[in-house]
């Protein structure tokens, strides 16, 4: 189980459950990973359903570094993500919405 006071997402690799958050070391990391933009930025295209898979993938990846494990954008290239396309991005959504709230906020 998830901790959602602390930020935590589950997302499931190759039907293994990780546990990702947005901590402040994950996100300096995604700033670094943005190639354009800023944390309000991309907070702002995912507001608006603008959000690119470039943005998926890097809330995924600090997430998942920021819940401790090793990999790389380039692991998930060959990883079966659980849901698809359309879970990896309703989790990125959940990982920023809950590193920048308490649960339970609108």
């Amino acid at each position: 189980m998830v901790n959602p006071w602390t930020g935590e997402v589950a997302i499931w690799l190759d039907g293994q459950r990780h546990v990702a958050k947005l901590t402040l070391g994950a996100l300096a990391e995604l700033e670094d990973a943005l190639e354009a933009g800023s944390l309000v930025d991309l907070v702002e295209r995912f507001e608006n359903r603008r959000f690119s898979t470039r943005d998926v993938l890097a809330l995924i990846v600090a997430g998942l570094r920021g819940g401790g494990w090793q990999g790389s954008a380039t692991d998930l290239r060959t990883v079966e993500i659980r849901g698809g396309p359309v879970e990896a991005a309703r989790a990125a959504a959940e990982l920023l919405a809950r590193a920048f709230s308490l649960p339970g906020e609108p």
